[in-house]
């Protein structure tokens, strides 16, 4: 049932595309994951900038390694223990920030140090596990599989679902804590639950574009739309526009004989390459 579902979903993002690039079936999979993942990038991402959470992202991310240790170690799949993981992190690394005088920066600092040293000290132990970290550590979205893009969906749904109800609650949270707790905004409720949704979208993005790069396409979109937008509401729909760009954009270059790159090397390329040139635009419109 849920094969069927993927196959004719694939069908029609390939639909989109008519390249002789999509004929392949890994590719209209592929592309269909990119389209579910650039809606969540892009909308997190508007909050990690308004929010400077760039590190926390960085640091869930990186999460991925002890992850694919504690699959080891328990004897389960990675498909759980990575989301898993990354769940009780991001809430643990919120309740660090809300719950002590350390700087945000230090929390995150000390947890990414922490996670990335575990995953790293038991993954070391196992050869079959190193040569499956590589997959994590650059991504392979031509892999994703029809649980993998279930998640996604459902996650989607969530996402969407929270930035009805809490957009304009965040802006005042990004903007300031304290006078959104005057306007009896439930700033904790609001920032627990953002960390987990967090949390879940960096994770499933890290099988896109990699550990090293999951940073960059939640903030790059963002910033790019940031360059142009005048205000929130053409940040949001901006970020959108510059995120799927980037995400079916960059598969449909990786595939390309002439380009022979990785395709989340290509989608982060792409966005950086979209950031110059709105940059550069914005100085011009600025003079």
């Amino acid at each position: 049932m849920l094969n069927e579902l993927v196959l004719r979903l694939s069908d029609l993002a390939a639909m989109l595309f008519p390249l002789d690039c999509m004929g392949p079936e890994f590719m209209r999979r592929a592309m269909l994951g990119l389209l579910l993942i650039a809606p969540l990038a892009a909308l997190s991402g508007v909050q990690v900038v308004n929010s400077r959470m760039s590190f926390f992202s960085d640091a869930i991310g990186h999460s991925a390694f002890a992850g694919v240790a504690l699959g080891l170690i328990c004897s389960l799949p990675v498909e759980f223990t990575m989301p898993g993981l990354a769940l009780v992190i991001g809430l643990f690394i919120m309740y660090l920030r809300r719950g002590s005088r350390l700087s945000t920066d230090t929390v995150i600092g000390i947890i990414f140090s922490a996670v990335v040293a575990f995953g790293l000290a038991i993954v070391s132990r196992n050869r079959e596990a190193s040569r499956g970290v590589n997959m994590f550590l650059y991504g392979d979205i031509l892999t994703i599989d029809d649980y993998e893009i279930a998640l996604l969906a459902v996650l989607l749904v969530a996402f969407l679902a929270f930035q009805f109800f809490a957009w304009n609650r965040m802006l005042h949270i990004s903007v300031n804590e304290q006078i959104a707790g005057v306007h009896r905004i439930k700033v904790s409720v609001y920032q627990y639950l953002f960390a987990a949704l967090l949390s879940l979208v960096v994770i499933l993005c890290v099988r896109a574009v990699g550990v090293l790069l999951v940073t960059a396409i939640l903030i790059v979109p963002a910033a790019t739309a940031r360059n142009f937008a005048r205000n929130s509401r053409q940040l949001f729909f901006l970020s959108l526009v510059f995120s799927y760009i980037s995400c079916a954009g960059g598969l449909l270059i990786s595939a390309q004989p002439w380009a022979n790159v990785p395709a989340g090397a290509a989608i982060v390329l792409l966005a950086c390459a979209m950031f110059a040139v709105s940059f550069v635009a914005a100085r011009f419109r600025s003079k």
